[in-house]
């Protein structure tokens, strides 16, 4: 039995269907009844439904499991607490084989979310159990990038002038899905998961609107903006551990690149890794043909 963790959050989405192709056994834990029907419908027999950082919600989940694969939801304010609980959890059960989906350069400690992850990381490694460190850049994610295509308007929080390396959340689960079904050959690796190339947002908006065949303009909105944009009207003094994490986020990215090298990945899909072009194409919403391009 493998448990999901965020099932129906970015990676669970695609990871789940793939592992049941292959004819596992998937328990998958979500935080709402609207997630868990998701999933149901999607062929998941077995859903917890839960806060995945309670006690009884985390008991509930891992019982009788073999591996677990923990992400962890979207800059959550208990994500070390979470992630070290679910370690204790793990080993506390005799779980055979833990991945955590990390980051790249979870080292960084000026990133907030990335200094969690490293403190986790740190905890897996210490713990005695069979681990796989998965570390992915930033997400070529279709919801990232939807609204770019319907206004044809790219903004940033960060300056436009940084480099960025990418990668695709398919691509990131293909090799999830490796790890989890051939645990003997890849426990006590960790693995940064990249695509090639190198990108500022100007490169990024010039291969939107190259593969759209119209001009998307690309603005840096600066933090505030940014923060509006992941959080809505909500109230920021309320959010302490949110707001951090967004802005460390800008600031970070407007004073240093974020990049990688693709040679893992390649070597781990088996392929050359999908790139940002081939995401775009995948993900256009009209995809008639462009003349002269």
């Amino acid at each position: 039995m493998i448990l999901v963790n965020a099932a129906n959050g970015q990676q669970g989405k695609l990871l789940v269907p793939k592992l049941i192709a292959q004819g596992l056994d998937v328990r998958a834990c979500v935080r709402s009844e609207a997630s868990a029907a998701d999933l149901r419908a999607a062929g998941v027999k077995d859903v917890v439904v839960g806060d995945i950082s309670q006690p009884d919600v985390i008991a509930r989940a891992i019982r009788g499991v073999d591996k677990v694969y923990h992400v962890c939801p979207g800059i959550h304010p208990r994500e070390r607490e979470m992630g070290l609980a679910w370690i204790d959890a793990a080993k506390a059960e005799g779980v055979g084989h833990f991945v955590f989906s990390s980051v790249l350069h979870a080292i960084i400690t000026d990133l907030v979310q990335h200094e969690i992850k490293r403190d986790i990381e740190e905890y897996l490694v210490s713990s005695g159990l069979e681990y796989t460190i998965l570390q992915p850049t930033i997400y070529m994610a279709p919801r990232r990038f939807t609204r770019v295509f319907e206004t044809g308007v790219l903004r940033a929080g960060w300056s436009l002038d940084r480099h960025q390396s990418l990668v695709d959340i398919g691509d990131v689960t293909d090799v999830a899905a490796s790890v989890l079904v051939d645990s003997e050959r890849h426990a006590g690796a960790t693995y940064e998961l990249v695509a090639a190339g190198r990108y500022t947002a100007r490169d990024m908006g010039e291969i939107i609107g190259r593969v759209l065949g119209k001009t998307i303009a690309v603005e840096e909105i600066g933090p505030d903006a940014y923060l509006k944009g992941l959080f809505g009207d909500q109230d920021l003094d309320t959010m302490p551990h949110e707001a951090s994490v967004g802005r460390s986020l800008t600031d970070r990215y407007s004073s240093h690149d974020f990049i990688g090298n693709a040679n893992v990945l390649t070597w781990l899909l088996g392929r050359p890794p999908t790139s940002f072009e081939q995401f775009v194409s995948r993900h256009n919403p009209s995809p008639e043909p462009v003349s002269g391009n």
